[in-house]
Protein backbone atom coordinates (compact mmCIF):
# COMPACT_ATOMS: atom_id res chain seq x y z
CA UNK A 1 0.00 0.00 0.00
CA UNK A 2 1.48 3.33 -1.03
CA UNK A 3 0.50 6.63 0.80
CA UNK A 4 -0.72 8.88 -1.88
CA UNK A 5 1.01 12.34 -2.70
CA UNK A 6 -0.33 15.37 -0.32
CA UNK A 7 -1.34 13.03 2.28
CA UNK A 8 -1.53 14.97 5.55
CA UNK A 9 -0.55 13.33 8.94
CA UNK A 10 -2.11 14.68 11.84
CA UNK A 11 0.23 15.35 14.46
CA UNK A 12 0.45 16.46 18.35
CA UNK A 13 1.77 19.96 18.56
CA UNK A 14 4.02 18.50 21.66
CA UNK A 15 5.54 15.78 19.97
CA UNK A 16 6.10 18.61 16.64
CA UNK A 17 7.68 21.34 18.27
CA UNK A 18 8.45 20.24 21.84
CA UNK A 19 9.91 23.99 22.65
CA UNK A 20 7.03 25.09 21.24
CA UNK A 21 6.64 27.91 18.55
CA UNK A 22 6.41 32.12 17.92
CA UNK A 23 4.06 34.09 15.80
CA UNK A 24 6.21 36.61 14.21
CA UNK A 25 4.16 38.80 12.97
CA UNK A 26 0.25 38.53 11.83
CA UNK A 27 -1.48 36.07 10.17
CA UNK A 28 -2.37 37.14 7.10
CA UNK A 29 -4.70 36.18 3.63
CA UNK A 30 -2.62 33.57 1.44
CA UNK A 31 -3.66 35.39 -2.10
CA UNK A 32 -3.60 33.47 -5.46
CA UNK A 33 -0.87 35.21 -7.66
CA UNK A 34 -2.40 37.32 -10.09
CA UNK A 35 -0.45 39.23 -13.30
CA UNK A 36 -2.25 42.14 -13.18
CA UNK A 37 -1.98 44.19 -10.43
CA UNK A 38 -5.17 46.24 -10.34
CA UNK A 39 -6.79 42.92 -10.45
CA UNK A 40 -8.73 42.62 -6.58
CA UNK A 41 -6.93 39.55 -4.65
CA UNK A 42 -8.39 36.36 -4.52
CA UNK A 43 -7.81 34.55 -1.30
CA UNK A 44 -6.53 30.64 -1.68
CA UNK A 45 -8.79 28.14 -0.87
CA UNK A 46 -7.61 24.62 0.49
CA UNK A 47 -9.07 21.76 -1.94
CA UNK A 48 -9.40 18.83 0.42
CA UNK A 49 -11.59 21.11 3.49
CA UNK A 50 -12.68 24.01 1.16
CA UNK A 51 -11.63 26.45 3.68
CA UNK A 52 -10.10 29.58 3.58
CA UNK A 53 -6.32 29.81 3.68
CA UNK A 54 -4.37 31.98 5.94
CA UNK A 55 -0.40 32.64 6.54
CA UNK A 56 1.64 33.40 9.34
CA UNK A 57 5.50 33.09 9.78
CA UNK A 58 6.69 30.96 13.31
CA UNK A 59 10.26 30.18 14.82
CA UNK A 60 10.84 26.91 16.18
CA UNK A 61 13.74 27.63 19.10
CA UNK A 62 14.08 23.87 18.94
CA UNK A 63 15.83 24.17 15.74
CA UNK A 64 19.43 23.85 15.82
CA UNK A 65 19.45 25.10 11.90
CA UNK A 66 18.93 28.77 10.88
CA UNK A 67 17.55 28.01 7.28
CA UNK A 68 14.61 25.52 9.22
CA UNK A 69 13.96 27.38 12.27
CA UNK A 70 11.61 30.20 10.70
CA UNK A 71 8.81 28.90 7.95
CA UNK A 72 5.26 29.32 7.18
CA UNK A 73 2.42 27.71 9.05
CA UNK A 74 -1.07 27.82 6.84
CA UNK A 75 -4.05 28.09 8.91
CA UNK A 76 -7.58 26.67 7.63
CA UNK A 77 -10.68 28.72 8.59
CA UNK A 78 -13.49 30.76 7.56
CA UNK A 79 -12.49 33.57 9.12
CA UNK A 80 -8.97 34.89 10.40
CA UNK A 81 -7.70 33.25 13.03
CA UNK A 82 -6.39 34.98 16.27
CA UNK A 83 -3.69 34.11 18.72
CA UNK A 84 -5.14 34.03 22.38
CA UNK A 85 -1.41 34.72 23.96
CA UNK A 86 0.04 38.26 24.66
CA UNK A 87 3.28 39.26 22.97
CA UNK A 88 6.26 38.47 24.73
CA UNK A 89 7.27 42.06 24.10
CA UNK A 90 4.55 44.39 23.53
CA UNK A 91 5.08 46.19 20.56
CA UNK A 92 6.96 43.77 18.20
CA UNK A 93 4.07 41.43 17.74
CA UNK A 94 6.14 38.01 18.68
CA UNK A 95 4.07 35.83 20.40
CA UNK A 96 4.44 32.31 22.19
CA UNK A 97 1.43 30.14 20.64
CA UNK A 98 0.21 26.47 20.71
CA UNK A 99 -1.68 25.53 17.63
CA UNK A 100 -4.70 22.83 17.19
CA UNK A 101 -5.56 20.87 14.25
CA UNK A 102 -1.94 20.49 13.11
CA UNK A 103 -1.21 18.73 10.35
CA UNK A 104 2.37 17.88 8.49
CA UNK A 105 2.83 16.95 4.96
CA UNK A 106 6.09 16.29 3.82
CA UNK A 107 7.62 17.76 0.50
CA UNK A 108 11.04 17.98 -0.94
CA UNK A 109 12.95 21.90 0.41
CA UNK A 110 15.88 23.26 -0.70
CA UNK A 111 17.90 24.19 -3.65
CA UNK A 112 19.99 21.82 -6.40
CA UNK A 113 21.54 19.23 -4.77
CA UNK A 114 20.66 20.67 -1.44
CA UNK A 115 17.87 19.21 -1.02
CA UNK A 116 16.14 17.82 2.07
CA UNK A 117 13.35 16.48 3.47
CA UNK A 118 11.08 19.11 4.81
CA UNK A 119 7.41 19.60 6.01
CA UNK A 120 4.40 21.97 4.89
CA UNK A 121 2.25 22.55 8.27
CA UNK A 122 -1.73 23.08 8.71
CA UNK A 123 -3.59 24.30 11.54
CA UNK A 124 -7.09 25.24 12.17
CA UNK A 125 -6.25 27.95 15.17
CA UNK A 126 -4.48 28.37 18.50
CA UNK A 127 -5.24 26.87 21.72
CA UNK A 128 -6.47 29.20 24.57
CA UNK A 129 -3.87 30.80 26.52
CA UNK A 130 -3.39 29.10 29.47
CA UNK A 131 -3.69 25.33 27.89
CA UNK A 132 -0.64 24.71 28.16
CA UNK A 133 0.97 27.59 26.83
CA UNK A 134 3.66 27.35 29.85
CA UNK A 135 5.94 24.90 28.74
CA UNK A 136 7.39 24.28 32.49
CA UNK A 137 7.09 20.58 33.60
CA UNK A 138 4.98 20.33 37.33
CA UNK A 139 7.06 18.56 40.02
CA UNK A 140 5.01 15.43 41.37
CA UNK A 141 4.03 16.00 45.27
CA UNK A 142 6.53 12.11 45.19
CA UNK A 143 9.48 13.85 43.71
CA UNK A 144 9.37 16.70 46.15
CA UNK A 145 9.33 14.39 48.79
CA UNK A 146 12.23 12.63 47.91
CA UNK A 147 13.95 15.20 47.04
CA UNK A 148 13.59 17.28 50.24
CA UNK A 149 14.08 13.83 52.30
CA UNK A 150 17.57 13.18 50.51
CA UNK A 151 18.67 17.04 51.18
CA UNK A 152 17.92 16.45 54.75
CA UNK A 153 20.23 13.46 54.83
Amino acid sequence: MAIPKGHRFEVSFDLAFPKGLVLVGELAPDNEYQENKNREPRQKVDPVSGLRQWVGTVTDPDETKAKRASFQVTFLAEVQPVPTTAELVPGLGMRQIILEGLTAEPRVTGNGEYKYQGWLFRATGFKASGAGANKTPAVKPAETKAADASKAA
